[in-house]
């Protein structure tokens, strides 16, 4: 059985990847030049596809860098973060699992680390440390990859995914500023930055009164463009034996609005259920199944959310923008501005909503189908020719 050449659900680092030649070739560039940078998106846009890429090809090419990358969505405190990010160094600084069991007394002077290596060492090898200790000197971890890369010759390249998810430790101010002052000095080691909440991290890295502002090159990540799109549909549909004009090609990003994980989706459906040559009514078809396999997500996504939350939603969806006005607030029961302004912070922290150049969208635009469907009564698009 053919697999299919569209990938979501998972990074696309490879066989589904595609475009993004100007963010490779930047991203590239700074990280093998020692350029801190933060890449902010709204989420499944693909920056974890990106950095894979890169990182990938960088191990391949440069022998005396080694990358780690690490992801920070599981972890609540400051202990696990530290217990991670010493167990994730250590392995990415040398292929032999011998060699990780020597490093605790070998770059610890004031921590013990407790080390050990199960039947399989690359998902058996567990590093922990006594919390009280720990809290007193995690700077020792923090510069754990500074002191290996001055000891083995390297340099190390450290991206850290989830990255907002700092701000839910208890006491994460404090840690965040030990981050920051312990990071910025070093010179052998560059991180790579990143998260799926864009507004937290905008928060964290483009506020002047926090710690990691201008810790340094901030990416803003576009949306691939609708013609690489077309060209990737089209060209997959013909490397596995079946065929899409381009005229029904330029509707699935534009559906889509060219959001990466939902064109790679839309793009599987439609080629699962294509033997040949597609037709509009396999992208009707593949449409309402793409809507459909979401509705759950979508209404675990509006059960927790305020009545003046929905009642802003309807706002963005009837394409007004100036939620402060007298006749909107008034229309729509959004309360007063200051009801307001609290209500589409919340919303664009959830990324429920975006904010692109100044003006308010839904982040995610089958959710965006989804509700004017329910909420406005908006029909579903009509893909007769």
């Amino acid at each position: 059985m053919k697999l299919s050449p569209f990938q979501f659900g998972t990074t696309v680092s490879t066989r589904s990847f595609t475009n993004r030649e100007k963010e490779i070739q930047k991203l590239t560039a700074n990280l093998l030049q020692g350029i801190n940078t933060t890449l902010i998106s709204p989420r499944r846009w693909g920056k974890t596809s990106l950095v894979e890429k890169v990182i990938f090809e960088i191990s391949k090419r440069e022998k005396k860098t080694k990358t780690v990358l690490i992801d920070l969505f599981t972890t609540h405190t400051e202990e696990t973060f530290l217990e991670i990010f010493t167990r994730e160094v250590i392995k990415a600084s040398t292929p032999k699992w011998e060699e990780w069991m020597k490093m605790g007394g070998n770059f610890f002077k004031r921590l013990v680390p407790r080390l050990s290596v199960g039947v399989d060492p690359n998902t058996d090898f567990k590093v922990s440390f006594d919390w009280k200790e720990l809290k007193l000197h995690s700077d020792e971890v923090l510069n754990l990859p500074e002191k290996i890369a001055k000891s083995r010759g390297i340099r190390i390249i450290i991206c850290l995914d989830e990255f907002q998810n700092i701000v839910t430790y208890p006491d994460y101010p404090a840690f965040e500023k030990k981050m920051r002052a312990v990071w910025q000095r070093q010179k052998l080691v560059t991180y790579c930055i990143f998260g799926s909440k864009s507004q937290m991290m905008r928060d964290i890295f483009n506020d002047s009164s926090k710690p990691f502002y201008r810790f340094g090159d901030i990416m803003s990540l576009p949306k691939i463009e609708t013609e690489s799109w077309v060209k990737f549909i089209r060209q997959s549909f013909r490397d596995s034996g079946k065929q899409i004009d381009k005229e029904i090609a330029l509707l699935i990003p534009k559906l889509m609005q060219n959001h990466s994980w939902y064109v790679q989706q839309l793009s599987h459906y439609v080629w699962v259920r294509t033997i040949r040559k597609v037709t509009r009514q396999e992208l009707e078809k593949a449409f309402n199944e793409l809507i459909q396999a979401n509705t759950p997500l979508y209404q675990n996504q509006l059960e927790n959310i305020s009545k003046t939350q929905m009642n802003l939603l309807k706002v963005v969806g009837s394409g007004k923008q100036r939620f402060t006005s007298k006749q909107v607030m008034d229309d729509y029961q959004l309360g007063t501005p200051r009801n307001v302004i609290k209500n589409k912070n919340a919303l664009l922290r959830s990324d429920l909503l975006i904010e692109i150049e100044g003006k308010i969208f839904f982040g995610d635009p089958a959710f965006e189908f989804w509700f004017m469907y329910h909420f406005l009564n908006k029909p579903y698009p009509d893909f007769k020719i």
